[in-house]
């Protein structure tokens, strides 16, 4: 096989040591191999990059193993070029299985231009990277404390959650501070409801009646402590990523306006793929590596399945949950399309078919600096033409037994 990299090295990464094999020019036609093992300590890792370079490797290739492939990548990148490498597209051959091997067969497999490096952001999209996905899971975490919470007044045989739609809103909570300072007159505790809730008073009384002891009083109180020191861990972060997302508050302001986009997921998108798409040569590549494509896996002549692929878990939620805000919007391209595919595929295929079209349209919108230009709720009506849709809806009408006479409505 041909050689695209003359000068590379295959590193397999452990916990507690890698394995570097360097493939370089060796006497006349022949290619010199060496493999080396050093320890994850950084001052090991340095002297790997020492020896590295005194070989003139010019391409390193790792295997994306957990998140120890991090400090290798990390302190490399500025000095070699690094390809972090799925590991579905590098399968050594069964029974050759060692740390020793793998790490030769990755050498290999970029000597010869084999493979495809990942997507790595750069370091200031890596950090909002973090925070953002730190943020999602303290937010998660929350839900699941509210939900403790509601199991624990289910316990205490208070139903209140069957009454407010938010346990944690201002009447709520005010009802459990009480409940939990000692108070049990449900008459008394009803009457803390504010605003609309209270025209609710009566059956809050009795949603308030129940068997809420000191016992339930000392977990309700530990929890809501805890839902509170979440809610400000969650302001903190929120903070901190608005600070660091000011050289990208452009590309903030263009992403929101698509119909479902909001600002926090604005934020996450933009997170996960970066601000810069020349990274992606297309729109089709870029929802091919975020798995918002179908996909493809054709045997024998027969296409088998077009279950979408894994991607990016954190960008396809973020997706997720703006598709489904945009498919509740009123007279917008995106809440036709969901309807027209829902009806055909399913709610679930609607929703990952829209995040596609919002995956596409933010592409280029981020290549070309534009706003978001809807095609209009009538679009495919449109695009069909009127003339085949009235032929469509005179036929199902006459089927259904109708004469039908059309007259064309005059303009107001």
């Amino acid at each position: 096989m041909d050689v695209v990299h003359e000068r590379c090295a295959g590193i397999d990464i452990g916990k507690a040591d890698v394995k570097v094999c360097v493939r370089v020019p060796g006497p006349g036609k022949r290619r010199r191999k060496e493999i080396r093992t050093f320890l994850t300590m950084t001052s090991d890792l340095l002297a790997m990059r020492d020896w590295l370079l005194s070989e003139g490797v010019t391409v390193v290739g790792m295997e994306a193993t957990g998140a120890y492939w991090k400090p290798v990548f990390y302190l490399l990148e500025n000095d070699i070029e690094c390809w972090l490498l799925n590991a579905r597209h590098m399968k050594n051959v069964p029974g050759r299985k060692t740390y020793v091997a793998d790490s030769e067969w990755i050498c290999k497999m970029v000597e010869h231009g084999l493979v495809r490096p990942s997507f790595v952001p750069p370091p200031a999209i890596r950090q909002l990277r973090d925070l953002t996905r730190y943020r999602t899971e303290v937010i998660r975490e929350r839900t699941r404390e509210a939900q403790r919470l509601e199991k624990l007044l289910e316990d205490a045989g208070i139903k209140l959650p069957a009454v407010v739609s938010d346990l944690l809103g201002k009447s709520a909570r005010a009802m459990l501070e009480a409940l939990i300072a000692g108070e049990r007159d449900p008459q008394v505790l009803a009457e803390m409801a504010r605003a609309s809730m209270r025209a609710k008073r009566q059956i809050l009384a009795q949603a308030l009646t129940g068997q809420f002891t000191d016992h339930h009083a000392f977990l309700a109180r530990t929890m809501l402590d805890r839902i509170d020191a979440v809610t400000a861990t969650e302001t903190r972060l929120s903070e901190e990523i608005a600070r660091r997302l000011a050289p990208f508050r452009r590309q903030i302001e263009l992403l929101t306006t698509i119909p479902g986009v909001s600002t926090r997921s604005a934020e996450m998108i933009l997170a996960e793929i970066g601000a810069d798409m020349a990274r992606f040569p297309s729109a089709a590549h870029l929802a091919s590596w975020a798995g918002m494509c179908p996909g493809n896996h054709e045997s024998a002549g027969k296409h088998t399945s077009g279950k979408s692929r894994p991607g990016d878990p954190w960008l396809k939620n973020a997706l997720g949950l703006a598709a489904t805000a945009a498919a509740r919007s009123k007279n917008t391209y995106l809440a036709s399309r969901y309807k027209r595919i829902a009806i055909r595929r399913g709610k679930k295929r609607a929703l990952v078919a829209v995040g596609h079209t919002i995956l596409t349209s933010i592409w280029h919108m981020l290549t070309n600096d534009a706003e978001y230009a809807d095609l209009g709720a009538d679009y495919f009506l449109q695009r069909t033409g009127r003339a085949r849709q009235t032929r469509r809806l005179v036929s199902q009408l006459n089927m259904l037994g109708y004469q039908v006479s059309l007259q064309s409505a005059e303009p107001v």
